[in-house]
């Protein structure tokens, strides 16, 4: 699939995949910025895309990040829409203890490209029944029955 990408700064490398087998592209930052220990902040990427119709980018962390450091992306997944065509930028937060450093060029969150469906309502009055009915959070346990 091809779509078309921006550059908005010259020096930093096109998201690309990691490895064969990855699903997220890496996306680095375009700008500098320390995060303290609960702070968030919106970081440039230094790209725009066209999306076709149909399809959405998914912005998400980075496993390492996340374990090593305590950075994730906040508002996960994020969500590019096919008709924005601004700078995408990754919502990140230092949930760590640390004041984390963000340097120019930091593979800083993963975009995935989803195909995605738009709905049509069909109202009803009534759901057709299922094995769950209306049990919710944590109504199926922690443990798997025997």
């Amino acid at each position: 699939m091809k779509i078309s990408i921006q550059r908005l700064a010259s020096d930093l490398p096109l998201p690309a995949y990691a490895t064969d087998g990855a699903a997220g592209l890496d996306l680095h930052a375009a700008e500098e910025r320390t995060l303290a220990p609960g702070e968030r902040a919106a970081i440039a990427c230094g790209i725009a895309i066209a999306l076709p119709s149909g399809f959405e980018a998914q912005i998400r962390p980075r496993s390492g990040l996340a374990l090593k450091s305590g950075i994730t992306v906040l508002n996960t997944p994020g969500t590019i829409d096919s008709d924005y065509r601004g700078e995408i930028k990754a919502i990140l937060i230092n949930h760590g203890q640390e004041p984390f450093a963000i340097t120019r060029g930091m593979k800083i969150a993963q975009m995935v490209i989803a195909r995605h469906e738009a709905v049509e309502w069909s109202e009803i009055n009534e759901l057709p029944a299922s094995d769950r009915g209306t049990g919710g959070f944590g109504s199926t346990g922690l443990h798997t029955r025997k």
